[in-house]
């Protein structure tokens, strides 16, 4: 027997303001056509007043334990993915953590940006399979409005805020079984190299304030579709599998042509490629688990099936992990 995290359940939430293109097209210089166009992107939630990562991230925990049928006081591990604190500390964690009631066990903050959730989910994998813990939360949430320069409408028309969440269980499987639940592998890289083409334009360290998000799109592009696709054919050589074998991917919902470019670089059909991005925009770190709930609850990805989750964001950071949910 072999100990793998298993997901037992996920949830996601969203702010209850929705703008869509034509709104945001009376807000900055910007067309619906120039939007989809460019990002396929129609619509996206945005943070209203008492709406903050944390609830946000509560919200999405609470359905994703629900799923799992456990009870909360049993969770001794929250990992939270995000580049959109409450407050530089205490950790967002922290305030979930007690909001849903599980004080005692570790909980901490991971700052990935847009590869928060892939980040916390290897981070909480290697716990559980350590016994440092035996279930464990993991989120991504993100308030990505908050961050904006609203005059800058080649930015604020590509994000959204939003959470989703799973819980991991440490799990005895029988590893010969090929459909034996779990994490299979997951491969994390970064390069600090390439900083300033995805950056905040302040910090607590530097400016003293939190500062706005800046970003060099045709070059994070061109890196996105090929770090990608290479961490993709990493994953599947260390799990034995190939890209025939997947069910389903899901991606980092940053832009449409990014997802299109690397599901054709690895030879993926697009019925395969879990997409929300037209409805979410991009929602930094709550993009992949708030992307894999949806599926789960339209009934798409169900008990068995191989899935691929894969993420880059600014640092540059990216990486992918390859489950049998």
């Amino acid at each position: 027997m072999t100990l793998r995290s298993v997901i037992r359940g996920s949830g996601s939430a969203l702010p209850a303001r929705a703008v869509s293109n034509a709104e945001m097209a009376t807000m900055v210089d910007t067309t619906d056509e120039w939007i989809v166009e460019r990002t396929g992107i129609r619509n996206r939630h945005i943070a209203g007043e008492g709406e903050t990562t944390a609830t946000l991230a509560t919200e999405a925990c609470r359905k994703a334990i629900e799923a799992a049928g456990i009870d909360a006081a049993s969770i001794d591990l929250i990992v939270l993915g995000t580049c959109s604190p409450d407050q530089t500390f205490p950790a967002t964690a922290t305030i979930v953590q007690n909001a849903l009631g599980c004080r005692g066990g570790i909980a901490f903050d991971v700052a990935a940006v847009c590869s928060g959730f892939l980040y916390a989910f290897a981070t909480a994998d290697a716990l559980l399979r350590t016994g440092a813990a035996k279930r464990a939360l993991v989120i991504g949430a993100e308030t990505m409005s908050r961050l904006l320069d609203w005059d800058d409408r080649t930015t604020c028309v590509l994000f959204g805020d939003g959470a989703g969440a799973v819980v991991l269980e440490a799990v005895d499987v029988d590893e010969s079984d090929p459909m034996a639940p779990g994490i299979l592998a997951t491969r994390l890289h970064a390069d600090g190299a390439h900083g300033d083409l995805l950056h905040m334009d302040g910090g607590p360290s530097t400016t003293g304030s939190i500062g706005k998000l800046r970003m060099k799109g045709r070059e994070v592009f061109r890196h996105a579709v090929v770090n990608l696709a290479a961490v993709l054919e990493e994953v599947l050589v260390a799990s034995g599998y190939k890209a025939d074998d997947i069910d389903w991917v899901v991606p980092h919902q940053a832009n449409a042509r990014i997802l299109d470019a690397t599901a054709r670089k690895l030879g993926l059909p697009e019925e395969k490629v879990i997409i929300t991005v037209d409805r979410h925009a991009n929602t930094s770190a709550a993009s992949v688990p708030l992307a894999f709930d949806t599926a789960v609850r339209d009934g798409r990805i169900k008990p068995g099936d191989l899935v691929m989750f894969e993420a880059m964001g600014g640092g540059f950071t990216w990486g992918a992990s390859l489950v049998r949910v």
